[in-house]
């Protein structure tokens, strides 16, 4: 935790809000900046002061969340990259930033929220951005301890700043940070209302959905499984299933489409507007799209890209002739893209030359014609592309959000924390609760819901182990920065598991798909020979040293030299969180 920068962060809320507002998200914050004395002076300025929460904090950690969420847990290839090979260490800037990121989000947070104690608002207005604001303190906590293990807790701004202890602060031991979760959570609870919205805000059940989630990493925190731990996951998924009026949206891909950023489906999500300042925008698709994705000359993340060993995990190959290609599960195309596929939501004002209009995925590598920037090479290293968090074009843009893309700037919401999540911790929570296979009804039910939306030709299964579960976790959240966390969960009661996964992961490049897509775009024929090298897998490069150490990212080297109470030998402190603190 970079702690000198607690004063920073307090100081840049106290000389006006104006400073971190966000132009189009929600309601439309006035122009003038306030300090906290006269700011929150109606029901308005109420919701406006905390929309920013949604988005501008959580820029820096945004743009590295994928390289830990995706490529530590081997389904992105990403060459070079210390989160691929888990030489990550407290100098690298993605790992610094995403900390710093965190940090940021939580003196907002509570800085907001000690200043909505003073608001003139109404009673249910401050209830419901009070509890916005721990929702999403909660969240950043989540995030820091599943990352960091045991990280200090600051709960309150105003009062470490006055105590000037900010550059000595202990670490404390994961298991208290997860209470400290769960009562900033059961508050938000308290003050949430439990209406649904429509906007995209946070709700009772959106809250109580990530208070599931929560309990299912704190139950096995001690290194064996608590039943009563699980057993509130449970409870508190199938709460949000049966009683938030929500329900899965019918066709996977569209959850990530922009006319979707608002949807059931989203709980919690980053929302993104363009044109307000920096870091109120998604910069996403800059990272992860390959060159020429759209015309603002703003993506460079073609040379990475969705991993072998997760192509391989839908059931089909880069290797497999396109025109027979069997793709069962709708979620492979709206994660990968690979060669013959065609979609109709990107680019949708590209003529494709047979009536129809949209990507044509070998086009855009070597059509002049078709794509005026294409590079002539496929640039996938493991003849694949990400899909998620991509927007298209400037046309799909303004379609999908009624608003232009700007350069590294567009509205696309990442969420965070979807309803289908909820659906599979409840089932999973039951699986480890029955001791790895159960038959409970509510557990098959939520399950089969979430499968068969992807893979309507399964049967229903009658039975459900927990590595049904843990594969559809995958399956279903790959590409949104969630699945290295499934495995810091897991490690804390069944580490070797994880390293044997990890190990036994094809992590590497693919080699020369390029050699074989292009002639099949000139030929038609598909063909390869990986005797020629054609479609190789890279077996030289090692595998990654994982051991039970590795499920612990270090602190940034410069917070430890700031508070060596950070450092890796010394001992976290045990707080007695309900006792010490309160809201």
């Amino acid at each position: 935790m970079k702690t000198k920068n607690i004063k920073y962060v307090v100081a840049a809320i106290l000389m006006g809000l104006g400073l971190s507002s966000c132009d189009d998200f929600l309601d439309r914050p006035v122009e003038d900046n306030y300090n906290t004395e006269n700011y929150y002076q109606s029901d308005a300025a109420c919701v406006s002061g905390v929309n920013y929460l949604y988005n501008s904090p959580w820029y820096d950690f945004q743009r590295g969340f994928v390289k830990m969420g995706e490529v530590l847990s081997g389904n992105m290839y990403m060459g070079g990259s210390p989160y691929l090979n888990f030489s990550v260490n407290g100098s690298d800037i993605d790992l610094i930033n995403m900390s710093y990121s965190l940090w940021s989000v939580i003196g907002h947070c509570s800085t907001v929220y000690e200043s909505l104690k003073g608001a003139s608002a109404s009673e249910a207005i401050k209830n419901q951005c009070e509890g916005e604001c721990l929702a999403w303190k909660a969240m950043a906590y989540f995030f820091l301890v599943r990352s960091f293990g045991d990280v200090p807790i600051i709960h309150s701004n105003s009062k470490t700043l006055a105590a000037g202890n900010y550059n000595t602060l202990p670490k404390v031991q994961k298991a208290d940070v997860y209470d400290y979760i769960v009562m900033t959570l059961e508050k938000a609870l308290e003050l949430l209302p439990k209406t649904k919205s429509t906007t995209g805000r946070i709700d009772y059940y959106c809250a109580e959905g990530l208070l599931a989630k929560v309990y299912l990493a704190k139950a096995g925190v001690s290194g064996t499984l608590n039943k009563d731990d699980l057993a509130k996951a449970a409870a508190y998924a199938k709460d949000v299933i049966n009683n938030s009026g929500r329900s899965l949206l019918g066709v996977y891909s569209d959850i990530f489409r922009g006319s979707n950023n608002v949807s059931d489906e989203s709980l919690f999500a980053w929302r993104w507007t363009v044109g307000a300042q920096w870091t109120s925008q998604n910069t996403l698709q800059s990272d992860l799209a390959p060159q020429g994705f759209d015309e603002n000359g703003d993506c460079w993340g073609g040379w990475g890209g969705p991993s072998l060993d997760l192509i391989e995990a839908y059931g089909i190959s880069p290797k497999d002739d396109p025109t027979k290609r069997i793709d069962k599960d709708a979620r492979r195309q709206a994660t990968v893209m690979l060669a013959g596929d065609v979609y109709s939501y990107f680019w949708r004002d590209q003529d494709l030359g047979n009536g129809k209009k949209g990507l044509d995925y070998l086009k855009f590598w070597y059509d002049k014609t078709y794509n005026s920037a294409a590079t002539g090479q496929c640039q996938a290293p493991c003849g694949g592309t990400n899909v998620k968090n991509l927007y298209g074009n400037n046309a799909d843009h303004l379609a999908e959000t009624g608003i232009a893309a700007g350069r590294m700037a567009n509205a696309l919401a990442t969420h965070i924390l979807r309803l289908s999540d909820v659906y599979l911790i409840l089932a999973e929570a039951h699986t480890l609760m029955d001791g790895g296979t159960t038959t409970n009804a509510d557990a098959l039910a939520a399950f089969n819901a979430v499968h068969q939306r992807a893979v309507p030709t399964d049967v229903e299964k009658t039975s459900l182990t927990f590595d049904d579960v843990w594969k559809e976790r995958r399956l279903e959240f790959a590409g949104e920065g969630d699945r290295w966390y499934d495995f810091v969960r897991r490690s804390y009661y069944d580490v070797n598991a994880c390293i044997a996964e990890i190990k036994a992961q094809k992590r590497n490049a693919l080699f020369n798909c390029d050699v074989v897509y292009k002639r099949y775009f000139e030929s038609g024929v598909w063909s390869h020979d990986e005797n020629e090298g054609e479609m190789q897998y890279d077996e030289e490069t090692p595998i990654p040293n994982v051991t039970e150490h590795s499920f612990q990212l270090p602190f940034p080297t410069e917070d430890v030299a700031l508070n060596p109470n950070l450092g890796s030998n010394v001992e976290a402190v045990h707080v007695d969180v309900r006792s010490t603190y309160s809201y």
